[in-house]
């Protein structure tokens, strides 16, 4: 390579060098420039964002409204005291005036039972607005039309645009009216809204003494339009979407219930109820969001009704004289009852009953004892005529026993049976008559099991030993809860279950008396059974009311006494001497034609014989 060449390369590398420094230098300049430009609009779009974030805030509806001092207003009557929280404008507190819980019952406090409390519950509305939704539980609402009874919590602009919460306490009552209106905000809502989301929750308090008793009857019940009223599970949390409309949604404990009614029903309706734990001071936490009915011009009021009160029938059936629409709120059926026909007992038989007994002020003790009383006089008929149709069987039984005698084979069991079907036949006795007693009293004893724990009543009514028929009688109590007994012996519970057992004794002494052979083996086995009933009563309803143990255990010794009684009574002698002469009747006039039980018996009989028979013949073939 000679000396031009080199120079040549040199000066080619210094300029490709050169070059690119240069072009370096260029780049770096322009990505600066673009980092600076980067940085400015970055820094232009947040001042811009700030500055319509604020512009958004400054033009909110109600922006006022965002900030202020919460303000009370009180309503109340005879029978309630409602707060009303200006934070919100909804009801913040009821107290009922009448009532107490168990703890203050037990202290001797005067009544005030707070059944709907600031920290537990809270009630919103939620309205879909075009630019944006709007929660009435962030605005701070102006009481306006202020009485002892009313008041108006409104949310207004400097324009003169407004929404109005009306509110209505109705004179000595439990009922509160209230209305939502609006004025002049039609065009902040999209066309298409013609609603109002409600978003109400309620963590209800444990006001009994016993919290498995009053949880176990505590559920949030809802009244689906046209239909029958639903609730939530009581053992378990659970959520049930309904697609139907809803009347009412009641936030319902044992004995009190918080009830929201709509006048145009509730839509797209979700319910929730989560379980609380035992000593927590709470039983359940209930929450509803639904859809109300709302016009956004103001033409038409958006009506609602509350009711804060007792779980009694016969006043929550008043309340329709209240109602805001034309068909009946049946509210009473926030009142369990039981299943259709034990609801048919109580509602027609048991309610009557007991409000006629209730209206000469005796001891709620003494009017169980009468409702007791009443149904053993309805239900002696029958249990006598089931009882002397065990007593034939116990004075044939020595028939029965040579029927046995002749047939001790078990392959003539056939013949053996038939044979006694006959026997029962002739002397007109039926072998199914003593189960009658017990298809009869099973729905009255199931009727008050569901009638005695909500009848409100019973709640703080003393009787004997019992400071609360509505909660257990506690004779002996400790402090750790043990399994399937819990923490306690109930006194009434003891009793009934002894009773139980006395009852069991007589009922099988009636039976083996009426039983040989292979019966009288297996009753041996059933007596046990029947033994450990009282047992499994004992941990069942240890926890349960001490009215309503009270009210099976001097049932039990009813239908125990009236069994003595009749078998003191009835003699054995006469009473065989009476179905001879049946029998002698019967032999002496072979035309005479078999009725009722025994008339089944015969055909039957025939119908084992023509099988016999048939048998017999495929045998030979």
């Amino acid at each position: 390579m000679d000396k031009n060449s080199i120079i040549g390369i040199v000066l080619m590398v210094l300029l490709l060098m050169g070059f690119s420094y240069y072009n370096t230098n260029i780049q770096e300049q322009s990505l600066q420039n673009t980092e600076q430009i980067v940085v400015s609009k970055q820094s232009e779009q947040s001042e811009q964002t700030i500055v319509e974030a604020a512009k958004v805030d400054s033009t909110t509806l109600f922006f006022d409204a965002l900030s202020g001092n919460n303000k009370s207003v009180v309503l109340e009557n005879e029978k309630i005291c409602v707060t009303i929280n200006s934070k919100g404008g909804t009801i913040s507190d009821v107290r009922l005036k009448e009532f107490k819980n168990y703890q203050d019952f037990k202290e001797g406090k005067e009544a005030s039972l707070n059944l709907y409390r600031e920290n537990d519950a809270s009630l919103a509305f939620l309205f879909e607005m075009k630019d944006q939704n709007l929660n009435t539980s962030d605005y701070y609402f102006t009481p306006v039309n202020v009485t002892d009874s009313t008041v108006t919590m409104r949310l207004q602009m400097e324009s003169g645009e407004k929404l109005d919460f009306n509110y209505t306490l109705l004179p000595n009552n439990y009922l509160v009216n209230f209305s939502i209106t609006s004025s002049g905000l039609s065009g902040y809502f999209s066309p298409k809204t013609d609603f109002v989301l409600v978003d109400w929750k309620d963590k209800v308090r444990q006001q009994e003494k016993g919290f498995y008793f009053e949880n176990m009857y505590s559920t949030l019940t809802y009244k689906v339009a046209g239909e029958d009223t639903e609730k939530l599970n009581e053992y378990e949390t659970d959520e049930v979407l309904v697609t139907e409309n809803v009347d009412w949604v009641a936030f319902k404990n044992q004995y009190f219930s918080s009830i929201m009614m709509a006048a145009q029903e509730f839509k797209s309706v979700e319910f929730k109820s989560i379980q609380e734990q035992e000593n927590s001071g709470y039983l359940k936490h209930y929450s509803a969001n639904m859809q109300a009915k709302f016009d956004p011009a103001g033409n038409e009021t958006t009506q609602f009704q509350f009711y804060f009160g007792p779980n009694k029938f016969r006043l929550l059936q008043s309340m329709d004289e209240f109602k805001l629409t034309e068909k009946d709120m049946d509210l009473e059926d926030v009142v369990y009852l039981g299943w259709p026909v034990f609801r048919w007992i109580n509602r027609y038989f048991t309610l009557y009953v007991f409000d006629w007994l209730t209206r000469f002020g005796l001891p709620m003790g003494i009017v169980l004892l009468l409702i007791t009383l009443l149904m053993r006089v309805i239900v002696y008929a029958p249990t006598r005529k089931s009882f002397m149709s065990s007593a034939k069987m116990r004075v044939l039984k020595p028939k029965v026993d040579e029927i046995s005698k002749k047939y001790p084979n078990p392959e003539d069991a056939m013949k053996r049976q038939q044979e006694m079907m006959a026997l029962y036949s002739q002397y007109g006795a039926n072998p199914m008559g003593g189960c009658l007693p017990m298809l009869i009293q099973m729905p009255l004893w199931i009727a008050m099991f569901n009638f005695v724990p909500n009848a409100i009543e019973l709640r703080q009514q003393g009787f004997l030993w019992a400071d609360d028929l509505s909660t257990y009688d506690d004779i002996i109590s400790w402090e750790t809860t043990l399994p399937f007994i819990g923490n306690h012996l109930s006194l009434f519970c003891l009793l009934f279950c002894a009773t139980n057992i006395l009852y069991s004794v007589l009922t099988m002494r009636q039976q083996r008396e009426t039983m040989s052979g292979e019966q009288a083996q297996q009753m041996k086995v059933m007596q046990w059974m029947m033994f450990l009933m009282p047992v499994f009563f004992f941990f069942m309803f240890n926890k349960y009311s001490a009215g309503l143990n009270y009210y099976y255990f001097i049932s039990l010794l009813a239908s125990a006494l009236t069994m003595w009684y009749l078998r003191k009574t009835t003699d054995d002698e006469k009473l065989l001497a009476k179905l001879e002469a049946y029998y002698q009747e019967n032999k002496n006039n072979p035309n005479k034609k078999a009725r009722g039980l025994a008339a089944r018996l015969e055909a039957l009989q025939k119908q084992q014989e023509a099988l016999m028979e048939e048998q017999r013949r495929r045998k030979k073939n």
